[in-house]
């Protein structure tokens, strides 16, 4: 299972947000922090706050931040959320043109590993990747004053 760049991006996004509380933070900050592209920041808040994770606001001393509590944030959900391919193999498409489909065992193997892979992230909030112990490595490491 490979978790895509948006998905990555979507979880630092909310973990920096969860971390620094309910001051706004800019995505320029959340972008030097992590060292990573400000525009793809932009498409994935974007998203974040239709789905509802994010609250923006807009204006001169506007920001973001949850719009939801790190408890009520599934980490399971967000993935099926972002991810955009959950096809591991060619058989899990509808285009799947490949010739032994219908003896080959792969399809229920790789199938049962994605639930199983999924139902493990549905276990876990945002709130369990933030733990309280890590706080202040987080808040250091993402140099949040």
């Amino acid at each position: 299972m490979h978790i895509t760049r948006y998905t990555d991006y979507s979880l630092r996004v909310l973990i920096y947000l969860a971390v620094q509380g309910d001051r706004l933070a800019t995505i320029q900050e959340i972008a030097d922090s992590y060292a990573i592209s400000k525009n793809h920041l932009m498409k994935v808040v974007h998203q974040l706050n239709k789905k509802g994770y994010v609250e923006t606001i807009r204006g001169k001393n506007g920001g973001l931040r949850l719009h939801r509590a790190p408890s009520d944030i599934n980490i399971g959900v967000l993935v099926r959320e972002t991810e955009q391919d959950m096809n591991l193999v060619e058989c899990f498409s509808p285009n799947n043109k490949c010739t032994i489909t219908p003896v080959c065992g792969l399809k229920n193997m790789f199938s049962e590993a994605l639930q199983a892979f999924l139902a493990t992230l549905d276990q876990y909030t945002l709130n369990d990747v933030i733990a309280e112990r890590h706080q202040p490595q987080l808040l250091r490491l993402l140099q949040i004053a």
